[in-house]
């Protein structure tokens, strides 16, 4: 399981392109050439504690050990029902044509109205993140808008009409 030599660790040191595993190799091949701990430490300008731990792993898992643990992070407020209920609130809003816009405000009213869990503003942002969604806003729609009386206006040089002989008389 454990049974490189000094050398055959130098040599995965070098070939590697991460610069924390690099270390941690290193790490373990001078702790495999007799050097102490504290040795190790300083010369990789690392502490004392990490170099116990990277050689204890190693001695316990193998190369695998050395690996980058995933970090844990904080647990999400929301189980993943409640993560599905407010995806299909999303969904529906953003999806709703009678003009008004999804904030960042508005989901939060809403997690705090439906689960009873507060989330501070720029966590809602994370967690729409993290639930696949993308934070890009489009153009709002006043609820009483007409397109046509849009394209209308549009086929008219500031609203008024180009064929109208009173305005476009020629001297």
């Amino acid at each position: 399981m454990n049974t490189h030599t000094s050398v055959e660790l130098f040599k995965l040191a070098k070939s590697e392109k991460d610069a924390r595993k690099k270390i941690r190799y290193l790490a373990v091949a001078h702790y495999r050439d007799n050097h102490n701990k504290t040795q190790i430490a300083a010369m990789l300008h690392v502490s004392r504690r990490m170099v116990n731990e990277w050689v204890k792993r190693y001695l316990n898992e193998g190369l695998t050990g050395l690996d980058a643990k995933k970090p844990i992070g904080k647990r999400c407020y929301l189980n993943d029902a409640q993560q599905k209920q407010l995806c299909q609130y999303i969904e529906k809003y953003s999806q709703n044509d009678n003009g008004g816009r999804l904030t960042g405000y508005r989901i939060k009213q809403y997690i705090e109205d439906e689960f009873n869990v507060s989330y501070h503003p720029n966590a809602i942002y994370k967690l729409l993140e993290k639930l696949g969604f993308s934070w890009i806003t489009s153009r709002s729609r006043h609820p009483k808008q007409s397109e046509q009386v849009q394209q209308d206006f549009k086929k008219t040089a500031n609203g008024i009409d180009q064929n109208d002989p009173a305005i476009y008389q020629p001297e």
